[in-house]
């Protein structure tokens, strides 16, 4: 015969096992619910400037908008891919751009966090540390990698958020203009709205140099809106999806060789004078050697 010590200690263990469930089905449904078409608004607007530089340009006010694609790719357990597609130019004959792609892996304990001049640092992060979190790991529009970090979903008051501080390259929009500085502290959110969802950050421009402080050049405030639409008006770029997803699955398994070595990892900004991603766009490389070559060629040994 049980004691009331241990019922009340089995009732707990069950209420919290229940708990558990309930907040990892809550954190799986905010994660896929940024799947679907959206009519995005990209705003950019550098906020304040620390540079000692007295000839300091900053970046001008940014605004852009379009149509986003983003499709369901894995959805397992303990991970969740989205793949990012714009979808931009004539309505009637769009033109169909791979974005950027997430990746959601639960109590997830092998981090890559960028250290500047396109070098990740690979770290094993102890369970407890990631004890009910998830990772975002974000990728370049070639599969490689961008930034990641872990942080718990949050579910209160009637919102649903996701806040982390990772480091990261330069965004596209400004490595093609700048140079006075090699990396961006990315402060994301990621809320669900009743809109669709939201991507607001606060970001910090660094010059970061090996055996130096960081020095901070400015801050910037991201505010993107995912205004969700209905499907039908993303249907060229999932079909698109559909006649390449193959390919790039290719390319996610060689990536996947590539981080699976659990170390240290630095690539080319140019092999060829091409970037990576010129290489994987063109429709000649579809097969997994030719795919694993070039991939491998860009992997600094």
């Amino acid at each position: 015969m049980r004691t009331p010590l241990t019922i009340v200690l089995a009732l707990l263990i069950s209420i919290s096992a229940f708990s558990q469930k309930k907040k990892n089905k809550d954190d799986r449904n905010a994660i896929k619910s940024m799947c679907g078409c959206y009519e995005v608004t990209f705003n950019f607007a550098e906020t304040f400037n620390y540079s000692t530089d007295s000839l300091y340009n900053p970046s001008k006010t940014k605004v852009d908008k379009g149509l986003e694609w983003a499709q369901l790719v894995t959805d397992e357990d303990d991970k969740i891919s989205i793949q990012h597609l714009l979808q931009v130019g004539d309505p009637s004959a769009p033109h169909i751009v791979k974005h950027w792609r997430q990746d959601w892996l639960f109590e997830n304990t092998d981090l890559y966090s960028y250290n500047a001049d396109n070098t990740w640092t690979f770290s094993k992060l102890p369970a407890s540390q990631v004890k009910g979190q998830w990772t975002q790991k974000v990728y370049q529009v070639d599969d490689s990698p961008r930034y990641e970090g872990s942080s718990t979903w949050v579910h209160v008051d009637g919102k649903s958020y996701w806040e982390n501080t990772s480091d990261a390259p330069l965004p596209r929009r400004e490595y093609t203009t700048r140079s006075d500085y090699n990396l961006t502290v990315r402060g994301n959110r990621q809320e669900i709205t009743d809109y669709g969802w939201l991507h607001d950050q606060d970001n910090t421009k660094v010059i970061r140099e090996a055996g130096k402080a960081d020095e901070i050049v400015a801050k910037e405030k991201g505010y993107n809106t995912y205004v969700k639409v209905d499907d039908s008006k993303c249907a060229a770029a999932a079909q698109w999806w559909k006649d390449n997803t193959d390919k790039w699955a290719l390319v996610r398994t060689k990536w996947d060789d590539v981080y699976g070595r659990n170390q240290d990892l630095s690539l080319e900004e140019k092999v060829d004078n091409k970037v990576l991603y010129k290489f994987l766009f063109d429709d000649e490389y579809d097969e997994q050697a030719e795919i694993n070559e070039v991939i491998e060629s860009f992997v600094k040994k």
